[in-house]
Formats: C-alpha cells, structure tokens, sequence
C-alpha cells in the first residue's frame, strides 16, 4: 500500500491499526510506520513486542480504554494527537484491531483534517477477522451464510437499536463489546425472531496467550458468559457458521454437569 504521504515529512499522523493481539498479524506498512515514530499514542491492549517495534527514543503514550472508565476522553486524545503534530512530530495512532472498525478512527481523522494536518490510515487486521481465523469459524460460506454484519454491543440505546435481519438463517453477526450485554443482546435478537436455537460463539482473547472459543445456543448466551467467567476482550459470533468452527460446546458441557450432579 503506498501512502500518499512524504515518508520523510516532519508533522503528519498515522493511524495505524495493531490487529487483534498477536504481533505477527501486523501488515508490513504498519511495521514500517512504527520504525518512523517520534510518538506512539496507544490503546490499552496493544502488545508490547509491537510498542517495541517503534524506536527506543519514540514517546509512548497509553490513552487506555475500559467499560466506562477513560484515561483520557475523545476529544482529549484528539487534541494530543493535534498538538504532537503542530510541533513537528510523526504521531502514530496504534489502534486494536482495524482503525475504522468501532476504531473511533473516523472522529481521528475528521480531528486531524479539521486542524489542516496531513493524516495516513493503514489498515489493519479487525478483531473479527483474526478471532474467527484462529477458530476455524468461516463468517461466510457458500453453503451456510451469505451475508455477515458488524455491530457494537455496548452503545447507548441497545433496546432501540434496529438489528432486524442482520441475524437468522443465511446471515452471520459479528457482536463487538458485547461481554457485559450478552444477556440482553441475546433477548434482543429473539425478539427480533431469531431462533432461541441459533448457535452462538463467543471469542475470548482472540490470537492473545489464553484465548478461548466457545459455543452454546442464543438463549443461553448470557447465562454461558457467567458461567464461563468470560472477559473482555471478547466477539460474539451469531450464526449457522458457529457449527463449522473448532469452539468448544460449552452448553452440551454443562448438560452433562448438571445431569451427573442431579
């Protein structure tokens, strides 16, 4: 992918996307654009072997996100990225996953534009992607779904949200930041006439050390996420693809605990 930029021009951002984890996954252009960085400002689950790739004198900043806790606010990191800028510096933007999937990438960009600053987007290896490579589990396939939609969990309004027909037979959805809504998303989703039967995963850690791949059915969606002790980062896969994928049948798991415990 060639940039559109002087490689060798002072003041400039790069939004850089990390992928899901696992530091091999990165393209070759985002290797090359951490090798150029003066300031590297961070999420908060990047690897450190990719940080590392940046030089030793590069500057690096954590702008960390959790579930209703920020390090820093939006508009905070856009201004940051804005000011590093101005004073000379190439900024990199290391981003989880793809910057312009629930990246937030966008906003960077439209911030960055707005101050009349030349700004680069390489893209990256999304969270869907690579979590659903290590499992095995197609997103498409010829014979099971011919369509798949990405959606965020964890939005304000998830009630009000119109998901009608992103989700049944044919189809396949991908839920981002869906840990701590499982349950409502999967009471969501039935109301909205899929199958309480439609198989689900979920994707724990994808391509991170201690990753795991589970399956169940929608109606136990929620209840398998606290029976599991599921953390974030995790993607929920809703679909007929699930069956095809290496995850581990976690309700058949637990059908046979509490039949040997009856």
């Amino acid at each position: 992918m060639a940039t559109l930029l002087d490689p060798h021009a002072r003041g400039r951002v790069i939004l850089v996307g990390a992928g899901p984890g696992d530091p091999g996954l990165l393209t070759v252009r985002a290797v090359e654009a951490l090798q150029s960085a003066d300031i590297v400002v961070h999420d908060g689950l990047i690897d450190p072997r990719v940080l590392d790739i940046a030089p030793p004198e590069a500057q690096r900043i954590s702008v960390a996100k959790q579930r209703s806790r920020h390090t820093l606010p939006q508009d905070g990191i856009n201004a940051l990225i804005v000011a590093h800028v101005k004073a000379g510096s190439i900024v990199v933007r290391l981003k989880g996953g793809d910057p312009f999937i629930f990246g937030r990438g966008g906003e960077e960009v439209e911030a960055v534009r707005a101050a009349g600053l030349p700004v680069e987007v390489i893209p990256g290896v999304s969270a869907a992607l690579g979590c659903a490579a290590e499992a095995m589990l197609p997103l498409t396939h010829r014979n099971h779904s011919s369509a798949v939609s990405f959606v965020a969990g964890q939005c304000k309004g998830l009630a009000d949200q119109d998901w009608s027909g992103l989700a049944g037979q044919g189809r396949t959805l991908v839920i981002y930041m869906g840990v701590a809504t499982a349950a409502d998303i999967a009471e969501k989703l039935m109301r909205e006439g899929v199958a309480p039967d439609m198989p689900v995963a979920v994707l724990e850690k994808g391509t991170c050390p201690g990753h795991r791949a589970l399956k169940t059915l929608l109606a136990d969606l929620g209840a398998m996420v606290l029976r599991e002790r599921v953390c974030s980062p995790a993607i929920i896969v809703v679909g007929e693809v699930v069956e095809l994928s290496d995850a581990q049948d976690r309700l058949a798991r637990w059908a046979r605990t509490a039949e040997a415990m009856a």
